[in-house]
């Protein structure tokens, strides 16, 4: 495998990863951040550019279809980064707050931060097993 999917592997993996880690420690924090950040036009639109840009980085620099589940994994990441990017940027904000009330972060906690922890732990072991070609 190329260097570019084991690189980007292993960076998205651990973020994943610490992030899944540091959602299962400060559950109530996370919530509480989650539900102020909605609420916050500015600050939304801070990590919609933020997502955009390292979004567009990741599409433009590995956009790789084929060659098994880890580059597609790594690709369909940096589209779902994309997405989430455009729609924090464009969404209205009735729309955005209604999407997070849909998504019942309170009651599904455990399931959206075992998300991450799996993606993550697949990411980090797959790309910190491959071999550079």
């Amino acid at each position: 495998m190329s260097r570019l999917p084991i690189y980007l592997g292993r960076l998205i993996g651990l973020s994943l990863l610490i992030a899944a880690l540091s959602m299962f420690l400060d559950r109530d924090s996370v919530i509480e951040m989650a539900s102020a950040l909605i609420d916050d036009r500015a600050l939304l639109l801070i990590v919609g550019l933020i997502a955009l840009g390292i979004a567009l980085a990741l599409v433009l620099g590995h956009n790789v279809w084929s060659g098994g589940l880890f580059p597609l994994i790594v690709t369909l990441f940096g589209w779902s980064q994309l997405l989430r990017g455009l729609a924090l940027l464009l969404l209205p904000a009735e729309t955005q707050v209604a999407f997070f009330q849909l998504m019942r972060l309170e009651d599904l906690f455990y399931v959206y931060a075992g998300i991450p922890l799996v993606l993550g732990a697949y990411l980090a072991y797959a790309s910190f097993t491959s071999q550079y070609r």
